[in-house]
């Protein structure tokens, strides 16, 4: 999430800055303070982000605030219009912005349509805000008195995003932020930060304000300026489960909503009826894509009985046909990690496996290209509770294989682990998917799908250490967070009939 970059010695020719966006308008940074950005497939420093102070967080809230009154005041009418020019702009561009998301996180370029597309859904179900915002009227509650609900705005709001969805993410914040006539202050990750700009500079040309969306890039000095600042009254957080804590700790302590979202250890339990090669191509494609760096990520195979060898062998002969290159290329399949300490950590779970008991039956530090930060895909096998390969979030592409006698076991490894993000099941069983389903502790649960994300029309989020918070992001849980409720008790009588009563008020 908001690890310090490496700032740059000198920049060099190449090298892009990577400003703020406060109140319409690039601002630069100034203070002195910067982080290398790269280009994940050939290790090379791209651009130079300016890190945050404090003043220049209070400089994006006070912009935010100024706004709030005029953009919470417009008709939702106006705003849906927007809100459907935002729509036309996105899906004419994304091709335009999945680009930037490939140069910068280094997911192949497939796969970041895939990511601008999904955050596109979030867009379009904003596109409905005055169907999203109706409330309930009830007509004569008592004799000559109407009670009606309405939901409003909370003000400023801001979202902290990690480098590995830099455009959807966000999306999922400030569609529904801005749709509730919220103003908006986002932090981005300064691994990938491009997109936000790219972002800024769409939502002002479809009509949005200036001032009601705007970009602080930083450290963890910016995170905590936007954690303790009095005038943003909710926080959206995506990233680790410690960051995720310390973000919600953080934030409510200062009496701030808050919504943090979490890290995962997604299991993928196989049944002895599965289709083995359905589960194994459900395996290979959840565990490596973009380079297993997702939240949603299977990371943890579960096979239950006999089906264990032939669906080890089934997913190990996929794993030399994944193409490993830059995600520019159209024939990749899976990118680079976002950086070569990231890529480091990744590979020291497969390099400790042996000493912990595992067996290592694709080994994805092998046959690595030269330049950039790739890592092959690796299975592990015989990985059990207590280990690190199965204890840790790896968030790389490194598969992990459990075996087990029984679905109570299989079973008790869910809900026994302290994420609950996701988690699947496959298996020709109805009866026993329907128990699954009944039984996971998680907040996502897919039956003979692998990566269960829900719809733009339902809600996004974790259970146990996967979420803080009591709302989930996007959807009609997000909707309620960037909303509060109030209640309207009117009457309008004959004033001949007005009179003192000191009694407490009755509806009969």
């Amino acid at each position: 999430m908001t690890e310090l970059a490496t700032p740059p010695a000198a920049e060099s020719a190449g090298v892009t800055r990577i400003s703020h966006w406060i109140g319409g308008r690039a601002v630069e940074s100034a203070s002195g303070r910067s982080g290398a950005v790269y280009n994940p497939a050939t290790g090379r420093q791209t651009g130079a982000v300016g890190f945050a102070t404090v003043e220049e967080v209070d400089a994006a809230v006070q912009a935010a605030k100024a706004a709030f009154p005029a953009w919470r005041a417009g008709s939702l009418a106006k705003r849906a219009e927007i809100f459907f020019r935002i729509r036309e702009l996105v899906a004419s561009r994304r091709e335009e912005v999945a680009k930037i998301l490939t140069a910068e996180h280094g997911k192949v370029l497939s796969d970041a349509l895939g990511e601008v597309t999904r955050g596109l859904e979030v867009i379009e179900y904003c596109c409905g805000l005055p169907s999203l915002l109706k409330s309930e009227y009830s007509e004569q509650a008592s004799s000559g008195i109407d009670v009606y609900s309405i939901r409003q705005p909370l003000g400023v709001v801001a979202g902290i995003t990690p480098f590995n969805f830099p455009a959807m993410v966000p999306m999922w914040m400030w569609a529904p932020a801005l749709a509730c006539g919220n103003t908006f202050v986002l932090k981005p990750s300064e691994k990938d930060p491009s997109a936000s700009i790219w972002t800024a500079e769409l939502l002002k040309e479809a009509g949005v304000p200036d001032g009601v969306f705007n970009v602080v890039m930083g450290d963890k000095v910016a995170v905590d300026a936007v954690l303790a600042h009095p005038d943003i009254a909710a926080v959206s957080f995506v990233g680790s489960t410690p960051i995720a804590r310390y973000v919600y700790e953080t934030a409510t302590s200062t009496g701030k909503r808050c919504q943090a979202l979490g890290g995962a250890k997604n299991h993928m339990i196989v049944l002895p009826d599965a289709d083995i090669d359905m589960a194994a191509d459900a395996a290979v494609s959840a565990a490596y894509g973009s380079a297993g760096e997702r939240c949603m990520a299977i990371s943890q195979v579960v096979a239950v009985g006999d089906v264990a060898e032939p669906l080890i062998e089934a997913i190990k002969a996929r794993i030399p046909k994944v193409k490993v290159g830059d995600g520019m290329d159209p024939s990749s399949e899976m990118g680079p990690l976002v950086t070569k300490e990231h890529r480091d950590r990744v590979a020291s779970y497969v390099e400790n496996a042996p000493a912990e008991g595992a067996t290592v039956l694709v080994d994805g530090r092998e046959g690595v290209l030269p330049e950039g930060f790739f890592l092959n895909p690796s299975l592990i096998d015989d990985v059990k509770p207590g280990m690190r390969a199965y204890e840790d979030e790896i968030f790389g592409p490194v598969l992990g294989v459990t075996r087990v006698a029984t679905y109570d076991e299989a079973l008790r490894l869910v809900n026994d682990n302290p994420y609950g993000n996701g988690t699947a099941i496959f298996t020709r069983d109805g009866g026993v998917a329907r128990q699954f389903q009944f039984d996971a502790q998680a907040g996502m649960v897919g039956i003979n799908v692998p990566i269960p994300v829900p719809v733009a029309y339902y809600s996004f989020g974790g259970w146990k250490a996967s979420l803080f918070g009591d709302r989930h992001i996007y959807g009609p849980e997000g909707i309620d967070f960037y909303t509060r409720g109030k209640v309207v008790t009117s009457r309008w009588p004959d004033p001949a009939t007005s009179k003192v009563d000191l009694g407490f008020p009755q509806t009969r």
